[in-house]
């Protein structure tokens, strides 16, 4: 499709929806069509977004165009645009308009705006969730193929949920920040909703990078949004927090961690600092970036805003570092539980309110819908909040898959293959499901490294190859050449006659880690060249004397297939 067909589909949907809920500030229909124009007579340039429609939430900076938070009171009128939106123009993108918002981004209902309520796709009765409502609402009717929002306590992946939607919470610090209104200052992020996970990964990959003028900014340690296939054997964790749901979500939820084979685990520190951060010291924080509003001119936050934010004044620095203390101690957990699993698997919100129920109690519902989202960026976690199915009511339900920092790319593959599990379609749109990327070719900074034993996916020691930035790329085997020995917790191979294939997988891992690999293998292991059935690799290998006693197990053609063999016996 050319720009200006781009444009006009998305000029005729946004007719269709109907909504000017969605919308702070919307482009003109002319002026979306000049600059889709101006990009057509140019031609593509290798402008990776040449003409693709998006929309960015109303509390990032757009130059020329109001930002206001949802606070007509406080809206002023940048002459920059803040570098991510930036990126995304000069990569040739359209920008259709600026969206609707909880005030101050504070909230994750949607409905605490004083312009208005964007509909829920599903359910005219039901919030849209938040904060990043009009973002999520305009991906999800497919006005426009992206949107930027922001992530906080889970504003970009509630809304996301409802919407039947992606939405990809980046690593804290690796988008910058610079031209957001701050929520949170220490914890904000900019997040993407997108029709699919790795289009919303396309869109990290052009708006992350450090950023020397964005204090919170971080260098990212290794290339981590290169996609990963999905391992078969990837080991995740799932939180057994049914009970906390409604029934059509935790269904759902259980479909999905059947289907990611995830086992149970106990998140207790992490739902304790989840409740922390609408009651202890991020309030505050909250309260900090707009005190001289709360003090001068109060009358212009909306009802909900400034309850909560006035209840910042009134904390005490005491209670801010037991809440720091208890941090630290979920922080601990999730370094814990990452050693051993891949990911986490959560329901993304418990339920989907209803505007009455909004009415009724303005803080309740909305306190409820952080249950699963408010630690993540607490406990510097990345992730995918994909699509999970339908309940009986017609209503989507949405699950959540979380990692350590800096794991994008690697949990690629694994939320897509979820995804696609649950849904074929976009949104509220009748739209197929747009193609799963193809895993990323080894990079020229990359060595492939062939692993037999425990650095396998879903092993005791995968954690070493992931935590250097390895990403899985696909399961091989060797030619007839190898023999395999069990030496305690890990295997042995080495050439030998006669010589059978050896099964195992290849992983990418950054060149300058492989050192730092290589010091973590205790003898008789190392590394060496191996011959695999379509070629050499990198791979592990023991030297003959290290294995002269071990136990042979070449004749089950692989470490996997050993480790199920010897629990067969054992059971």
């Amino acid at each position: 499709m050319t720009p200006l067909a781009h444009v006009e589909a998305a000029i005729a949907a946004d007719r269709a929806q109907a909504d000017p809920a969605i919308w702070i500030t919307r482009l003109s229909d002319d002026a979306i069509r000049a600059r889709a124009g101006a990009l057509q007579a140019e031609g593509r340039q290798g402008r990776p977004l040449w003409g693709i429609p998006f929309a960015v939430k109303d509390n990032i900076d757009v130059a020329g165009l109001p930002t206001t938070a949802a606070c007509p009171g406080y809206a002023y009128t940048p002459s920059a645009t803040a570098p991510a939106v930036q990126r995304l123009l000069d990569a040739g993108a359209v920008l259709i308009g600026k969206t609707n918002l909880d005030q101050f981004a504070t909230g994750l209902v949607g409905t605490r705006s004083p312009y208005g309520v964007p509909r829920n796709v599903f359910d005219r009765d039901r919030v849209p969730g938040g904060s990043s409502s009009g973002s999520a609402v305009a991906v999800a009717a497919g006005i426009v193929r992206f949107a930027l929002g922001t992530d906080t306590a889970g504003s970009g992946r509630v809304p996301a949920a409802f919407g039947h939607i992606v939405g990809l919470k980046p690593t804290v610090g690796s988008v910058s920040v610079r031209g957001m209104v701050p929520a949170c200052r220490s914890i904000d992020t900019i997040s993407v909703f997108a029709r699919s996970v790795d289009e919303a990964l396309a869109v990290q990959r052009l708006i992350a990078g450090y950023d020397p003028g964005d204090p919170y900014s971080r260098r990212a340690p290794f290339p981590y949004l290169r996609r990963a296939a999905a391992p078969a054997n990837a080991r995740v964790a799932m939180a057994d927090v049914a009970s906390l749901c409604d029934p059509p979500t935790a269904a759902l939820f259980r479909q999905a961690a059947a289907r990611l084979e995830a086992e149970p685990v106990d998140i207790a520190p992490l739902l304790e600092i989840a409740r922390l951060l609408y009651d202890g010291p991020w309030v505050a924080e909250r309260t900090a970036v707009l005190r001289d509003a709360i003090a001068a001119t109060p009358d212009m936050l909306y009802p909900a805003t400034r309850t909560i934010l006035e209840s910042g004044l009134g904390l005490k620095t005491a209670d801010a570092f037991d809440a720091f203390h208890l941090l630290v101690q979920a922080r601990r957990s999730v370094q814990t539980l990452f050693e051993r699993y891949d990911a986490l698997l959560l329901p993304t919100a418990p339920f989907c309110p209803t505007l009455a129920e909004l009415a009724a109690d303005p803080l309740g519902p909305n306190r409820r819908l952080g249950t699963f989202t408010n630690f993540a960026n607490l406990c510097d976690l990345a992730g995918f909040a994909v699509p999970a199915g339908f309940g009986p009511d017609g209503l989507p339900v949405g699950v959540t898959l979380l990692g350590p920092a800096w794991c994008e790319g690697r949990l690629a593959g694994l939320a897509d293959a979820l995804h696609r599990a649950a849904t074929e379609t976009v949104g509220a749109t009748a739209t197929a499901l747009p193609p799963s990327a193809v895993p990323d070719a080894l990079a020229a900074d990359e060595t492939a490294l062939f692993c037999i034993g425990a650095h396998m996916a879903g092993l005791s020691l995968n954690g070493q190859i992931t935590g250097v930035g390895g990403r899985f790329l696909r399961t091989a085997t060797t030619a007839p050449l190898y023999r395999l020995y069990a030496l305690g917790n890990r295997p042995g191979m080495l050439r030998g006659v006669p010589g059978a294939a050896i099964d195992g997988e290849v992983w990418a891992v950054p060149t300058t880690a492989i050192g730092t690999l290589l010091a973590q293998v205790p003898p008789p292991l190392g590394f060496g060249s191996v011959t695999l059935a379509d070629g050499l690799c990198l791979g592990f290998l023991a030297e003959a004397a290290g294995v002269a006693n071990a136990p042979d197990i070449t004749q089950y053609g692989g470490w996997r297939a050993w480790l199920q063999a010897r629990e067969g016996s054992a059971a």
